[in-house]
């Protein structure tokens, strides 16, 4: 049986412009063609660049409701009473996948507390940042805009999970809270609140546009709709703008291979051959080693059995933070053995430093550029002249 939840905005229905941009261009300036008329990274009309580098466009020319087309935790009906809102979780693996929580949305509000990098990126996409009064404390923030409005108190630090400042968030006057299903604590305690707290799952989706769909989520709960579809329909276009390309480029029988993880702790951490990063390596025109394994999530497999499915992988695609430039040296005087893989020895080893990017924050709403970053590697003569975002080779 469905949760309802009734959401009802603190603020009055006349403050709506306070979170837009002002000095909006008209769509002309990025017209949205085919990808045969503005191919992503060569037509200078139609650059493949984030949205949030673009200047704010003509909403108005896109449709006020939404429609999910990827999103498979998301499902939005329309009614009398307002806008219904089924959120579940979208992992397949996931016990009671299909159960969800639905929320009626009366109307839009503005002041809003994120929990994870992930829902901190969604409103940066979007361009809404002045509607988030809280964030809980964040290894790294990259957003120049929240650094600001926390300088200058708009927006307020509400502490860890399991150790909430309570009066912190009273204080900031939230109008709901969004939270994470793998996060947990202290969310009862947040609860007695009388805060509405919307669950996001966007990081479980396993289609990329999926991931970056949920913006949709954020754009009807502060009322930006119209907006939120602009920067989804920009980002859909060249996603499959430059998929469509690769396709028409590569040999399917002739595909170079890619590994992922390195050891973490207790084992070798890979992506499952049905996740997110590997339907990325699918569109960008790779064969994922562990193609075969069904987990939709992150999988810890043993060193030895990781080790012998991805020493002849052609490309090897690691994370992590590291302070300084990471380097072959560096990862190698973690264990002897990966200087043994091929991908090393060839110098093809890809690498996103979490301490230097915005990927906790933007790459789930910037599933074009990820996919551009693998092209670029993968196959360099399709985006010759792009420079990778995320993930780069290491020397």
């Amino acid at each position: 049986m469905l949760k309802r939840i009734c959401i009802v905005a603190l603020l009055p229905l006349v403050l709506l412009g306070s979170c837009q941009r002002k000095g909006a261009t008209g769509d002309n300036e990025y017209p949205l063609g085919d990808d045969n008329e503005y191919p992503l990274g060569v037509d200078n009309e139609y650059p493949l660049v984030a949205d949030n580098e673009y200047p704010a466009a003509d909403y108005n020319e896109y449709p006020d409701t939404v429609e999910i087309r990827y999103a498979r935790g998301l499902r939005v009906a329309y009614g009398s009473d307002g806008i219904h809102v089924i959120i579940s979780d979208p992992d397949p693996e996931a016990r009671h996948a299909a159960r969800g929580q639905e929320f009626v949305v009366k109307r839009p509000s503005r002041r809003v507390i994120c929990t994870t990098a992930l829902q901190l990126g969604n409103f940066e996409v979007l361009r809404l940042e002045q509607c988030i009064v809280g964030i809980n404390s964040l290894k790294s923030l990259f957003s120049p805009a929240i650094k600001e409005q926390l300088r200058q108190g708009h927006t307020v630090e509400i502490g860890r999970e399991g150790e909430f400042d309570i009066e912190a968030v009273i204080a900031s006057k939230p109008d709901y809270i969004l939270v994470s299903a793998s996060k947990h604590g202290g969310f009862d305690v947040l609860r007695q609140c009388g805060i509405p707290l919307i669950p996001h799952h966007g990081y479980k989706e396993t289609d990329p546009l999926g991931q970056a769909e949920w913006i949709k989520l954020v754009g009807i709960l502060t009322g930006e709709t119209r907006r939120a579809n602009a920067v989804f329909d920009r980002i859909e276009r060249q996603y499959l703008s430059l998929k469509r390309r690769v396709a028409r480029a590569v040999d399917p029988d002739n595909l170079p291979t890619v590994a992922s993880g390195r050891q973490v702790r207790e084992g070798w951490y890979v992506v499952g051959g049905r996740s997110y990063m590997a339907n990325i390596f699918s569109d960008a025109g790779a064969r994922y080693v562990m193609a075969d394994n069904r987990a939709s999530g992150g999988v810890t497999m043993d060193f030895e059995a990781a080790y012998a499915k991805s020493v002849g992988a052609e490309f090897w695609q690691i994370d992590g933070r590291y302070k300084g430039q990471y380097s072959l040296q560096a990862l190698a005087a973690e264990d002897p053995r990966y200087a043994t893989m091929h991908a090393y020895k060839k110098g093809t080893v890809l690498f996103c430093n979490l301490t230097q990017t915005p990927y906790r924050e933007l790459a789930a709403v910037e599933p074009h550029l990820l996919l551009a970053d693998f092209v670029r590697a993968f196959h360099p003569e399709i985006l010759p002249d792009y420079n990778p975002k995320y993930y780069k080779p290491i020397n």
